[in-house]
């Protein structure tokens, strides 16, 4: 290729990408609806739960048919997503979306809920790897890269606690059926913007065909997981259903990899998995929300059950991780991102954020929110912020542009499983410890109430605390994973290398620096 037809086609880059900066704002926009939606309704649920007339054991479907289809249907989303177009697949699901959270809002029983919600789930998978894959192929300079994913990071990782304060106003002033018509401005204007103002590189598309045992496999298997998890929390993790559940899980995504290797178009090409910078980022990301995630669980009861704190209030509690979350990844992260390599700042990043939980580990019943509370979710907002900007962005760079909607699956596919597995398996550690703890102690009690409910709180404190030591091993052990195995340097500064777009086959550019 000459000289010459070089510079046409890294001139032609910012020609497509003349909007980019307007279209962040409304992929930014989207992902917020996405990630609030995951914390908003668990606000809303008890003010849904009588007024649907929901069953205590149905009421766990609201959340998980939800977390089925979105965690399931993911791998299948990315793949539309490159087949179809990026820009394409975002309107459609923002759309569907919008449709389904107006069904959710319209519910009139229990069945009508639990069908608005996996349907909003299912949209929710074609939406969210289409928004960073957009944010992948259409910001290739490493200085305004680093921007990007500074925002869509510090959205990604804040935007479920400000769902707890959107929540907590919207069904104390105005209606739980608002938790879910508030998506449908959101969306309306994400889409309209989108629609105008995104211009999607040319090239980029996957048009072979669908791989269709590759769909089947994947999706019953990560279905089969997710509820696995959701089970163990509800039954035991002892529970015959649980175990088979599973083994059924193992067996499929097993069967999925034996497929992926010997197809010709695979849905997920291995490629795109065995790189171990990426491989790295994906583990060490899941295992990294396992730990936040139990922690909002926790914190949510901590402070309403044991503090008495209102939906509200507890929503306006979770601000300093928040503000954490913003500093981490458009401050820190994003300085930084272009000086130093992924793993200087992942790495340091989940360890401050342990350190945050280490001081979570204190709390007690008479704990006090401004010595303990507020400190700790700044380190882990700072921490985990820091950590998810350069993640989201390594973990998208250098990927061929036919893969960057499956890619980007990828990142969703291992927060959501982390998250689902988070909120299972410290959920069961919390209550065993809480049992044994009350089994000890209710005798000393005696027969004086007051002394009962005491240690019954006592126990739910400890028994928080004893999964949050948890939490923190698993946040050394997703920096210790980076530290082994992500080792590309800093992302550089080439405005082509990212996506490879408008460069003929035989132009070869590093992507990144080793």
């Amino acid at each position: 290729m000459s000289e010459t037809g070089t510079s046409k086609a890294v001139q032609a880059i910012p020609d497509a990408h003349a909007n980019r900066w307007k279209a962040l704002a409304f992929i930014a926009l989207a992902q917020l609806m996405v990630v609030l939606d995951a914390t908003i309704v668990n606000i809303a649920l008890p003010s849904a739960q009588t007024d649907l007339g929901i069953s205590d054991g149905n009421r766990q479907w609201v959340v998980t048919a939800y977390a089925l289809a979105f965690g399931g249907l993911l791998l299948f989303g990315g793949r539309i997503a490159d087949l179809w177009g990026r820009k394409r697949a975002f309107v459609i699901g923002l759309t569907g979306f919008a449709a389904a959270s107006a069904l959710g809002g319209l519910a009139t029983s229990g069945a009508m809920m639990f069908g608005a919600r996996a349907l909003q789930g299912a949209f929710g998978a074609l939406l969210a790897p289409a928004a960073l894959s957009l944010l992948a192929v259409m910001f290739t300079d490493a200085k305004e890269r680093a921007k990007a994913f500074g925002i869509y990071g510090a959205i990604a990782g804040g935007g479920g606690a400000v769902g707890f304060i959107l929540g907590g106003v919207l069904t104390e002033y105005l209606d739980w059926r608002w938790t879910f018509f508030v998506n449908i401005p959101f969306a309306i204007i994400a889409a309209l913007g989108a629609y105008f103002v995104i211009r999607e590189p040319e090239g980029g598309r996957n048009r072979n065909p669908l791989d269709i045992p590759g769909v089947l496999l994947s999706t019953l298997g990560l279905v089969s997981l997710v509820y696995g998890f959701t089970r163990a929390e509800s039954n035991g993790w002892g529970d015959s259903s649980t175990v088979a559940l599973f083994i059924a899980s193992a067996v499929l995504l097993i069967s999925f990899v034996v497929v992926e290797a010997r197809v010709k178009a695979p849905l997920l090409p291995l490629r795109v998995i065995t790189d171990r910078n990426r491989g790295g980022i994906y583990l060490s990301l899941g295992i990294a929300i396992i730990a936040m995630f139990g922690t909002f669980l926790f914190l949510t009861y901590y402070l309403q059950v044991v503090k008495g704190f209102s939906p509200i209030k507890t929503g306006f509690a979770f601000m300093p991780m928040i503000v954490g979350m913003m500093v981490g990844s458009t401050q820190i992260g994003t300085r930084l991102m272009t000086r130093l390599p992924a793993r200087l700042l992942m790495g340091p990043g989940f360890l401050v954020a342990a350190v945050g939980m280490l001081l979570m580990t204190q709390l007690e019943i008479g704990s006090s929110y401004a010595s303990i509370i507020l400190p700790a979710m700044l380190l882990l907002g700072l921490g985990m912020g820091t950590a998810f900007m350069p993640a989201m962005s390594l973990a998208t760079l250098g990927v061929e542009p036919r893969d960057a909607g499956v890619a980007s699956a990828m990142v969703n596919t291992s927060q959501q499983v982390g998250g689902a597995i988070g909120t299972a398996l410290l959920n069961t550690i919390a209550a065993s410890a809480t049992t044994a703890y009350i089994k000890d102690r209710i005798a000393d009690a005696g027969t004086s109430k007051t002394q009962q409910q005491l240690v019954a709180l006592q126990g739910q404190v400890h028994g928080y605390t004893n999964a949050i030591w948890f939490a923190v091993g698993m946040l050394v052990a997703a920096a210790a994973i980076v530290s082994v195995l992500v080792n590309a340097g800093t992302q550089g500064s080439d405005p082509v290398a990212a996506s490879g777009e408008g460069i003929e086959d035989d132009v070869k550019i590093p992507v990144i620096a080793h």
